[in-house]
């Protein structure tokens, strides 16, 4: 993510810390010290901060582990000043398991809180809090409140809360995908409205979580609606199938050329019939900025990359896109390159699914791919 920096690696997840959450960090440190609570208040108010990201963190990585057990990874996990956010590869396909993942967040906070509990219950001299706060009291007392309301602000059945995605997988044991989520962001978008309402009126801070929960809603719906158009189909369908390709002993003039040529982007590198190496629109400019266009392609060319048979469900392949953001894969079909998966085609499929989807047609009237496919192969350079 942008504007982030890494702290670590735990556990095989990368950990990342927006700039804007130190920020939130430097002002929490100077209200205290502008109370009156001078340098120790403004530590102890850092550190209780920084213990409750601790505990972000810590429901992070449940929703992390309980998805690892599923065969879905984790890119990173990112703390932002308004809580973390934890880029699973997917959501599971199964209700029951998006359920356990979905739960296992809340749960490690429910643990934190029964262990907080448990330890002050040792304490001969603690007493029941009539008025729990986080602003006074000890702080393990105020640890064990933002826990619970960790737990209970996450159960809200609204997206993008815990308790939304929880909502969907009990509706999806009986409903599609699809109907499953637009319920549920239809019943997070009346909790937005509810929220503003509300905030309108007391605290403003409903006003912001509103427009949280409506946006999240809003996202969930959409992405619901492009996986239900991309169930059924097969790569074949929704890939590049005109095409250029480039020779390894091209030099980046020619590749110039192929661009302005036509509306490509990305070329698979290809020698003797097997692709070498992938040249991408992101690499070429800072390499043509560093080299000049006598530098050949082999030189820059990514010699690592994903590639995606034309059998595979569009809907995994579209997992990997995602994960590598956005760049172009080449599909295989018994090792022949065959076409290119671009985003640029998946967005294009899309809109075409949409709107037969709002016709008299149905979606899978789409008509299928011309076979077999043009590509245009390496072809000697032009004359320089």
């Amino acid at each position: 993510m942008n504007w982030s920096f890494k702290l670590g690696r735990i556990l095989g997840i990368d950990i990342f810390i927006h700039y804007t959450f130190l920020l939130l960090l430097a002002f929490v440190g100077f209200a205290h010290w502008m109370a009156g609570r001078g340098v120790v208040g403004a530590v102890t108010g850092v550190l209780f901060f920084a213990g409750l990201f601790l505990c972000v963190l810590l429901h992070e990585y449940g929703h992390a582990l309980a998805a690892r057990r599923y065969g879905i990874q984790t890119h990173d996990i990112t703390l932002l000043p308004i809580g973390g956010l934890a880029r699973l590869e997917r959501i599971p396909d199964q209700p029951v398991q998006e359920l356990i993942v979905a739960l296992a967040g809340p749960a490690v906070n429910v643990v934190i809180a029964a262990g907080l509990f448990a330890g002050l219950l040792l304490r001969s001299s603690w007493q029941m809090p009539t008025e729990p706060s986080i602003t006074s009291g000890g702080f393990i007392e105020r640890m064990l409140v933002v826990n619970v309301f960790l737990v209970l602000f996450n159960m809200l059945p609204a997206f993008p809360m815990d308790g939304g995605r929880v909502l969907r997988s009990l509706l999806a044991m009986r409903l599609n995908h699809a109907r499953a989520t637009n319920i549920a962001a239809a019943i997070g978008k009346g909790m937005a409205v509810l929220f503003g309402f509300v905030g309108l009126f007391s605290n403003p801070m409903l006003l912001l979580i509103a427009l949280f929960v409506w946006i999240g809603a809003s996202q969930e719906a959409a992405a619901a609606q492009v996986k239900s158009s991309f169930t059924g189909s097969a790569v074949r369908d929704a890939m590049l199938t005109d095409f250029r390709t480039l020779a390894p002993d091209y030099t980046l003039a020619d590749v110039i050329r192929c661009l302005l040529a036509g509306s490509q982007q990305d070329f698979p590198v290809v020698d003797q019939g097997r692709v070498v190496g992938m040249l991408f629109h992101r690499d070429f400019f800072p390499a043509l900025r560093q080299h000049g266009d006598h530098a050949r392609v082999n030189e820059i060319m990514r010699s690592e990359f994903n590639t995606v048979t034309a059998a595979a469900p569009l809907e995994e392949a579209l997992a990997q896109v995602r994960a590598e953001r956005g760049l172009s894969m080449p599909v295989l079909d018994q090792g022949r390159l065959v076409g290119l998966l671009t985003p640029e085609n998946v967005g294009e499929f899309f809109m075409i699914r949409s709107a037969l989807a709002n016709s008299a047609r149905r979606p899978t009237d789409v008509p299928p791919v011309i076979a077999p496919p043009i590509i245009v192969s390496p072809a000697p350079p032009p004359a320089r």
